[in-house]
């Protein structure tokens, strides 16, 4: 079908002309009061919006500049009223405008035409034009950059932000460090616990404090007036004062793989700022290991696809064996182990040797009741939703990926569904990985607590490293076995941990090693 034609002209405040071809359709009252003409055009058949130039016989500053301008009335020119349209359009739609039309473009005088093409919002979800630079210090925001909404949900951090209403930044430091002391102390019973119900346990003690005083110095919280802490600022704080408790007695640092060491949907490439990180903890004597979703029983390269870059960079820089044998791969949530050889492969664990004894007792009809239960699940809240999918079953998962694009809050709505309720005598992880709704039998949980025995390493000297800590995240079970670090991205896992070891450094007495 070809375009549809449009030709927006301003005739009057209360009265737009819109001209076809062949007719005119005239809009009547404001923009503004009548749902504005973007609006009704959006509603059509075919709802996506590209304006172009129509006259090119001068170039003159785009009509956004007179955004502000009101209409002299009925003996104004011409050229004023049609400057003064954007006057009449609500800030959204000026904003819509200013990125529907290209500046360069625009004449103070010229008509427009709207052309309605098809898939217009399928084409806006897909954009992937917003892309942000990566940066490599706290001092750049792109850095330490914010989630959305629905990833950023914490009720221990959201406590946090909620003390700022009454209390200074430092007051609420000052006061989240006494009373974790005493929640670690007397977790049932403390003050903490009856504030904030839900939250779990601290392995270390956290000097929030002197956190907000090193974060300060970037985001000045404490001489702001107005604005108080955010989500992400708060993490932050968290997050530093748990590198400064960890980096004197840690042992092990588990990685989730995904928004974590590299982009969602990508591997581990040779361009990777991790890998020179990784390199350096390994050297400090810490048993480094991904503890990731991903699961394929039998086939260790598929494991080695992903991670292709960091072993070839064990290879070029011929990491001794001692080294390798402090590096390993959890698969499946807690199914599956493998550990680095001296040559430089991935190779299974024996499951008698690591798996927990509750693990060795799943039945695989149980694995297969859980799997079949949660798929039905799975099928028919998308059918409810009405998104087409596409099942993946594998061993021990299953999941859905959507076949059109779709939003972050419907698979939201998945996943939540799906833990209120599958019911199963196994434990099992369902989660939203930002392009599909997966079902795991197990959990990070169970791996932690695996790999922690294996390796002989107790909470307190263990720390995971995830992006997704929400409820529906399948980092969030991590929180029960150890430490954690809550990132946004990799660049984010680069920076503190570039802080950990340089911490690690200073307190072992030890070079920094790239």
């Amino acid at each position: 079908m070809g375009s549809l034609a449009l030709e927006v002209r301003a005739q009057h405040p209360s009265r737009c002309i819109v001209r076809t071809h062949s007719s005119q359709i005239p809009i009547l009252g404001s923009p503004s009061s009548s749902g504005c003409l973007l609006d009704r055009l959006a509603r059509c058949r075919q709802p996506r919006l590209v304006l172009s130039r129509h006259d090119r016989r001068s170039v003159a500053p785009p009509v956004f500049a007179q955004a502000n301008s009101r209409p002299q009335g009925r003996g104004s020119s011409s050229e004023h009223r049609t400057n003064s349209t954007a006057g009449w359009l609500s800030t959204k739609h000026q904003r819509s405008l200013r990125h529907w039309v290209d500046d360069d473009s625009c004449t103070a005088g010229s008509n427009f035409y709207v052309e309605a093409m098809p898939n217009g919002w399928r084409d806006l979800i897909n954009e992937q034009d917003l892309k942000i630079t990566r940066a490599s210090s706290v001092a750049d925001a792109h850095v330490l950059r914010r989630k959305g909404h629905l990833k950023e949900q914490d009720r221990f951090i959201q406590f946090m932000i909620d003390l700022h209403k009454t209390h200074t930044p430092t007051e609420v430091m000052e006061k989240m460090e006494r009373w974790i002391r005493e929640h670690r102390h007397d977790p049932r019973r403390s003050k903490l616990k009856q504030m904030v119900p839900t939250v779990g346990e601290f392995y270390t003690s956290l000097g929030l404090t002197d956190a907000l005083v090193e974060y300060d110095t970037f985001s000045h919280i404490s001489q702001r007036r107005y604005v108080p802490p955010n989500f992400a600022e708060i993490r932050h704080i968290l997050n530093i004062s748990q590198v400064r408790a960890s980096a004197e007695n840690i042992q092990l640092l588990t990685f989730d793989a995904d928004g974590t060491l590299y982009e969602d949907g990508h591997h581990f490439e040779q361009n990777n700022k991790m890998i020179k990180l990784i390199n350096s903890l390994l050297r400090c004597n810490t048993h480094v290991a991904i503890v990731t979703a991903a699961g394929y029983p039998g086939e260790p390269e598929r494991f080695e696809q992903r991670l292709a870059g960091l072993l070839q960079a064990f290879k070029e820089t011929q990491l001794p064996p001692e080294l390798c044998d402090r590096f390993f791969v959890m698969g499946g949530e807690c199914n599956y182990l493998l550990r680095l050889t001296p040559t430089y492969r991935l190779e299974f664990v024996e499951e008698h040797k690591w798996r927990l004894p509750s693990m060795l007792l799943w039945g695989e009809e149980d694995v297969t009741n859980l799997l079949d239960d949660a798929e039905a699940i799975l099928t028919s809240n998308a059918t409810r939703l009405r998104l087409p999918v596409k099942v993946i079953r594998k061993e021990r998962a299953v999941g859905i990926v959507p076949e059109q694009s779709t939003i972050y809050e419907v698979l939201e709505e998945l996943t939540l569904t799906v833990q209120a309720q599958l019911e199963s005598s196994i434990p099992f992880c369902a989660f939203n990985g930002g392009n599909d709704v997966f079902v795991d039998v197990g959990n990070k949980s169970l791996g932690l607590e695996a790999l922690m025995t294996y390796l002989k390493c107790d909470p307190r000297s263990t720390l995971h490293v995830g992006d997704r800590f929400t409820d529906s995240g399948n980092d969030s079970a991590a929180r029960t076995k150890c430490c954690i670090l809550w990132v946004a991205n990799p660049d984010e896992t680069a920076f503190f941990i570039q802080m950990l070891l340089e911490d690690i450094r200073i307190r072992r007495q030890q070079p920094y090693i790239e």
